[in-house]
Order: structure tokens, then C-alpha cells, then sequence
């Protein structure tokens, strides 16, 4: 399970803004995961609970943000949603498709205080 290090990951952002941004304590994080960024959703939801225990983060509220997968299709020239890595393009059936976003992990926002 690679969510327990992506929170671990999470956590040492959260301390180094902690100490830079002059706060004492995390009451919300909100994460944006994309569908293709191979992240479950769940998963690291019981790993925030998990990691957080003990930190300046260990009441906070973790809010999911799920994005969708989105690919350039090169031969039509269009932007396309799609489900996983080598979906095929809803309007050509081409295979030809490069991923544009969705297959990221980043912290949107923490609420803090």
C-alpha cells in the first residue's frame, strides 16, 4: 500500500509549512487525485487516520478531490476523457493518446490554525 508513504509524504509537507507559515495546527487538508495517478482513494483515507496520529495534523479532516483522466488524442486533436491508461479515444478509437492531467497527487488547501 504506497498511501501510507504518500501520507508520510503529506505529513512532512504539512510540518515544513507548519514551520515556515508560522501555524500550530491542521484542521482540514483537501488533496486532489487523479484517476489515473494510480491512488486509491480509500486507501488513503485510512493512511491519513493512520500517519497523522500524533502530529499537529491528527484532528484534521482529509477531503478527497477526484479528478478525471484526461488525453490528447493526436490524430483527431482533441481533448478526451478516459478511465485508465490506454483507454481508446471516444471519437476515433485511435490509441494514439497522451495524457494531459489526471494523474496527479497534490494538496489543494489546508485549513489551519
Amino acid at each position: 500500500m504506497h498511501e501510507m508513504s504518500l501520507c508520510e509524504s503529506v505529513l512532512q509537507i504539512i510540518e515544513h509549512q507548519a514551520q515556515t507559515q508560522h501555524y500550530r495546527r491542521v484542521t482540514a487538508v483537501w488533496l486532489e487525485i487523479g484517476a489515473l495517478s494510480g491512488v486509491e482513494p480509500d486507501a488513503m483515507r485510512f493512511s491519513f487516520e493512520v500517519v497523522m496520529q500524533g502530529s499537529l495534523a491528527e484532528a484534521a479532516r482529509l477531503e478527497i478531490i477526484e479528478l478525471p483522466g484526461i488525453a490528447w488524442c493526436m490524430p483527431c486533436g482533441r481533448q478526451v476523457p478516459v478511465q485508465q491508461l490506454y483507454d481508446e479515444c471516444p471519437h476515433c478509437g485511435s490509441h494514439q493518446l497522451q495524457i494531459v492531467g489526471g494523474d496527479q497527487m497534490r494538496i489543494k488547501e489546508l485549513e489551519v490554525e
